[in-house]
């Protein structure tokens, strides 16, 4: 009898897991195991937000394994140690894993390599984390395409025409059945408690295949518009008019393939779809350049401001500023943010204030369900200028957008109660009497002197 292990990382489901399916075709027995990194569990990536956002898609995964006859195998170490000794508990001749771009992944993927090596186990890394395989679309020599190098695409508008054009990866079969090596101890998921000091915040969305089924089916085929409505409605702060589906990305519960294939050919399809590609753009870009995690992908020579009292003023949503605050307030009570939200606080942060993007994505990543590193930090860079942005200037002014994209002031007044009496354009204008009124702060900063100093600082 043959036996195989597949290790879940970020693909926390059993459809569409090309991982999972070549371990059931490879053995008569498999081992579905999650290995409780002790690594990643003593990081900064350990936060009470994703870390119970995993332990319910975990208590999922565990549900959908069953009903194919195998079960979760839950173990806690170090990754690379808890792999091997499953291996010989278990005589597994192989060992499947989904690939990723991280400099940690991509490090423990190697020494999961080497292992194999020694210890007689073949090593299978299989897709299934991005649409489009990262370095599967290169842009030619640096002459014919300025826009990128040989080995990735460094402005994202080419790389959308090549990736639409690219035929899409067969979505792998459910196994029809598994089942475990006889006499295997399982092991128990651990409680939240366990794993991270702190509580998550009150509004969290909750994990697992099942919701992601859920919300993917009534995003594209559900009566209030969804898909259809998308590219109309995106940036619709109040009408919160976005899938949601983000964490779920980050997570696995539900594959980048399963989502595309799902909207392929429905109408508002398109812009739905670029926005999977900025996720595919960004990981590709990650996977060529580990270290645009945390240094700059192209250095302005910025001069960042060290200032604590406007970095907390920003995190705890009292900048004055009042779409900025509720987009900082929906982050802390939700881990959540809607995205046109996100570039108006990321501007504010990088450009009025001229904090350094750094220390904007490390919040995010503290808070964020979605918290994925190529996502997340590339977008910052984006936002603050250093990243895949030909126009390295861009400044969005918070009143300004306020009024265009929540103009009757509803998202304000859902996250900022004190503005609750407030309507209309005179929610993101506040004069100073409703301010003393409501103990709402003046505005830290004036945007149009701020922008002028940023200006005058970067050139």
């Amino acid at each position: 009898m043959t036996t195989a292990v597949v290790v879940f990382t970020r693909d926390l489901r059993v459809d569409d897991h090309p991982a999972l399916a070549a371990a059931a075709r490879a053995a008569d027995t498999v081992v579905p195991l999650f290995v409780f990194d002790d690594a990643i569990l003593g990081s900064s990536f350990n936060r009470p937000n994703r870390t119970g956002f995993l332990l319910e898609s975990l208590t999922d995964l565990d549900t959908q394994l069953r009903a194919l006859g195998g079960a979760l195998v839950v173990r806690r170490g170090d990754w690379i140690a808890t792999v091997v000794d499953i291996v010989r508990n278990t005589g597994a001749a192989s060992v499947h894993v989904s690939g990723d771009v991280s400099a940690y992944a991509r490090a423990r993927e190697e020494r999961l390599r080497a292992a194999g090596a020694e210890h007689g186990f073949r090593v299978e890394i299989a897709p299934g984390v991005t649409v489009v395989e990262p370095g599967a679309l290169r842009p030619g020599n640096q002459s014919a395409h300025p826009e990128g190098g040989d080995d990735h695409y460094k402005v994202f508008t080419p790389y959308w025409r090549k990736w639409a054009a690219t035929e899409a990866r067969p979505l792998a079969m459910r196994p029809s059945r598994l089942a475990l090596p006889p006499g295997l101890d399982h092991g128990t998921l651990p409680a939240l408690g366990d794993l991270v000091v702190g509580t998550r915040s009150p509004g969290c969305a909750p994990g697992g295949t099942t919701e992601a089924q859920r919300m993917l089916d009534a995003w594209v085929h559900g009566p209030n518009g969804g898909l259809r409505d998308y590219e109309a409605r995106h940036d619709d702060l109040p009408g919160d008019a976005t899938s949601r589906l983000s964490p779920h990305l980050h997570f696995g519960t539900v594959s980048p393939g399963e989502i595309a294939a799902a909207a392929a050919g429905r109408d508002g399809a398109e812009p739905f779809l670029r926005q999977l590609c900025w996720r595919d753009f960004y990981t590709q870009i990650l996977a060529a350049r580990p270290d645009a995690a945390w240094a700059d992908y192209r250095n302005r020579g910025d001069r960042w401001n060290d200032d604590p009292d406007a970095l907390d003023a920003w995190k705890t949503g009292r900048t004055g500023y009042p779409v900025v605050d509720a987009g900082m307030r929906q982050l802390t009570q939700e881990g959540f943010v809607h995205n046109r939200a996100r570039m108006i606080v990321a501007s504010f942060l990088t450009k009025d204030l001229y904090i350094d993007w750094r220390e904007g994505a490390r919040h995010y990543l503290d808070l964020l369900l979605d918290g994925d590193l190529a996502n997340n930090n590339l977008n910052w860079q984006w936002v603050a200028g250093t990243g895949t942005d030909t126009n390295p200037n861009r400044i969005f002014n918070p009143t300004v957008q306020g009024k265009r994209f929540d103009p009757e002031g509803e998202y304000v007044r859902r996250y900022v109660p004190e503005l609750a009496a407030l309507r209309g354009a005179a929610t993101h204008e506040p004069d100073a009497s409703v301010r003393r009124a409501y103990d709402y702060p003046e505005p830290i900063v004036d945007h149009h002197l701020a922008i002028e100093h940023y200006r005058q600082r970067r050139t």
